[in-house]
């Protein structure tokens, strides 16, 4: 299972034909204290770099977008009650919505674990 991430700092994560999606722990400490996260529906559809979900936090809101294209399965209801998960465990329990990829191609596009390490020194 491989980990690819995005210039926009969101992660995603394949298993068969369905891809995790979260915002980076890089992202979530630079957001601060997150108070909100706005997740899309089940069944709503994405293509690759459209805006998906939206999270609050006490200094920004920021727009998160699909990593790849798809179908949202199921959004990650703990965040409505407890948005904090995103600060605690960004790559992990704070996940956002797990989609049915439409094309697994465009992942070649996204940047491995090492190649976003460096894209983060540079910023």
């Amino acid at each position: 299972m491989t980990t690819r991430y995005t210039k926009d700092h969101e992660w995603v994560r394949l298993e068969g034909d369905v891809a995790t999606v979260g915002i980076t722990p890089y992202a979530a400490e630079q957001l601060g204290d997150v108070v909100y996260v706005e997740l899309p529906a089940a069944g709503a559809s994405f293509t690759q770099g459209a805006d998906m979900a939206v999270v609050e936090s006490a200094k920004a809101a920021s727009d998160v977008y699909a990593p790849i294209s798809g179908e949202i399965v199921s959004a990650n209801e703990a965040l409505s009650g407890a948005p904090d998960l995103v600060n605690q465990s960004a790559d992990g329990e704070g996940w956002f919505v797990k989609l049915k990829a439409a094309n697994t191609g465009e992942l070649d596009a996204l940047m491995d674990e090492a190649a976003y390490a460096d894209y983060v020194k540079g910023l």
